[in-house]
């Protein structure tokens, strides 16, 4: 099977540590199941509007990464490209097309088969219940951080404290949930589901998912019995909607329910691709109209053009804007097709073993050289944040011609990651999400 096939698997795992039996010996005999977070119905809502928020995004880039600069970019600062030593690492960024329930929890055949389905790139799925926290019940869902995070709004998996905390076996909560149950960052609190446990609180953090009260690891998830697998995301560009949910509903059967996020995105992607456009006073959205060669993400000023405007909200929002301003004339669907060409086997979260780096897999060596910070941040650009990552990538392409289309923008592409497969992947799946997000 060819790479552009492939599968994210790993998402599909128990978590790292958890042994086969681990989760028949969290729930006791007896106990209680947990309840679903809400009727199946209102829970594929909630977890809808919550994706609707920010998820446009792609997957990795594993081994490999920007190949050393071909173009003498600007000066900048001296930009940070290690993995943080306290937390997981980020390299990854998925779309999602399609959110579906299981009330009883996917099946491991059932896993498997909607994985097989033609056109599935990537798949996650994950576990949740209502529990209770200091008397009051919330919705919990249960990750793998280091794979969950690439599906999550953009401000979501920019916080690297979430992150850390789950890593470290923690659980954090939304603000206005952490405030009206005064959980205080460092302490321990009882958490229980079908089980219970001791958790060290995080922090507070602003989840942008409508209907999610808290987030634990799949290690405490198993503990507190939450169910499990009880949702999972679909990613599978280029793929009409109706194929894809009559392929799905064939395996799930009459109880699972399904909710297409992808119109949501459409619908949202109109404003941010008129403003950008505005704002760059550029095609922004358009891949095939010549660019100005390079020297609209290029010059000194570019990484502070924004600042008056705020950090996009979406990932779809933050891969148009991007290019519209970073890189006039290349097609945003071109920065989203390389965040999600794996350059390994889709198991990458951190540092390759080329030692590439975040959600766009900059080798260190490169995010010296082409690192900034994006959209009018300050502080020392950080390869793990999308906000500098996805616009550094735009720069870098831009240096090499990619705005000029054609065979100028495949030879960009290959100096990004030197292999003739990735160009044709990249063009490929740029297509895709060319056709499934017209202008």
């Amino acid at each position: 099977m060819g790479r552009f096939a492939r599968r994210q698997r790993a998402d599909l795992a128990p978590g790292p540590g958890l042994p086969g039996s681990a989760r028949a010996r969290a729930r006791r005999p007896g106990s209680p199941r947990p309840r679903l977070l809400r009727p199946v119905p209102a829970l594929a809502a909630a977890l809808a509007g919550m994706l609707a928020l920010g998820v446009l995004g792609i997957a990795v880039l594993g081994v490999g990464g920007p190949a050393a600069a071909s173009a003498s970019p600007p000066a900048s600062a001296s930009p940070s490209a290690s993995a943080p030593s306290g937390g997981l690492s980020f390299g990854r960024i998925i779309l999602p097309d399609l959110l579906i329930v299981a009330p009883r929890g996917l099946t491991r055949q059932q896993e498997t088969r909607l994985a097989a389905i033609a056109g599935v790139r990537n798949m996650i799925s994950f576990d949740g219940a209502r529990i209770t926290v200091g008397g009051q019940q919330v919705n919990a869902i249960g990750v793998n951080p280091a794979t969950f995070r690439s599906w999550v709004p953009v401000r979501t998996a920019s916080d690297q404290a979430i992150w850390t905390a789950l890593g470290q076996g923690g659980f954090v909560a939304a603000d206005n949930v952490a405030s009206t149950l005064a959980l205080k960052p460092g302490v321990s609190y009882r958490l229980t589901g079908a089980g219970a446990d001791r958790l060290r609180f995080g922090s507070p953090a602003r989840l942008a998912m409508n209907g999610v009260d808290l987030i634990v690891n799949q290690d405490v998830s198993a503990r507190l019995g939450l169910v499990h697998q009880v949702a999972a995301l679909i990613s599978a560009p280029g793929v009409a909607m109706a194929t894809l949910t009559r392929a799905v509903s064939a395996i799930l059967g009459p109880s699972g329910q399904m909710e297409s996020l992808r119109s949501q995105q459409l619908a949202s992607a109109a404003a941010p691709r008129a403003s950008a456009a505005a704002g760059a006073g550029g095609t922004g959205t358009g891949g095939a109209a010549p660019g100005s060669g390079g020297s609209g993400g290029a010059g000194p000023g570019a990484a502070g053009s924004t600042a008056s405007r705020g950090l996009p909200t979406t990932y779809l929002q933050l891969f148009q804007e991007s290019a519209a301003r970073y890189c006039p004339g290349l097609s945003w669907t071109v920065l989203a097709a390389i965040g999600q060409i794996e350059s390994a086997d889709g198991t990458n979260v951190g540092p390759s073993s080329a030692g590439a780096l975040g959600p766009m897999q900059f080798l260190p060596s490169t995010w010296a050289v082409w690192g900034i910070d994006g959209f009018g941040l300050t502080g020392t650009p950080d390869v793990l944040n999308p906000y500098d990552a996805v616009p550094a990538a735009a720069r870098l392409l831009c240096a090499d011609g990619a705005a000029r289309g054609g065979a100028a923008l495949s030879a960009a592409i290959f100096g990004y990651n030197h292999a003739g497969w990735y160009v044709r992947e990249v063009l490929q799946l740029a297509a895709a999400y060319a056709e499934e997000f017209p202008r």
